[in-house]
């Protein structure tokens, strides 16, 4: 199959994914995993657990272009992208990748900060006198 394109969104990450048929390289802006995350062993199992919930470890080429945001957000981003292109690639997996909640985009970001307050819901310390 020709190579299979996909968008995955996390905070203000976001995370471009193109799949093909493969022997199981997965590029995150031209580095291996290994580079890109360093020793945070739980941030790359969650980048890779919807390869894994579907068997497909060694099977597809993954190339990935991430920007914006830090690491958890960019690795929930690329979580994302890449289970939306194997659902582009093979229409039934999106039963198994449904009941892990790996095809919802996590919607959660920073509130803003309001005028009046140090952040978004902090407010000064009062002073009595």
């Amino acid at each position: 199959m020709a190579k299979v394109y996909a968008t995955g969104r996390r905070k203000t990450a976001v995370a471009k994914v193109w799949l093909e048929n493969g022997t199981g390289t997965l590029t995150i802006n031209d580095q291996t995993l290994d580079q890109w995350l360093g020793g945070l062993e739980a941030i790359k199992k969650r980048v890779i657990q919807p390869l894994e919930v579907t068997k497909q470890l060694t099977s597809v080429n993954i190339k990935v272009r991430v920007m914006g945001s830090g690491y958890s957000a960019q690795a929930g981003a690329v979580r994302h992208g890449i289970s939306r292109a194997l659902v582009a690639f093979d229409e039934q997996f999106r039963t198994i990748l449904k009941p892990y909640g790996l095809l919802t985009r996590d919607s959660r970001s920073v509130e803003r900060k309001k005028y009046g307050k140090k952040k978004a819901r902090r407010s000064p310390q009062f002073s009595k006198r």
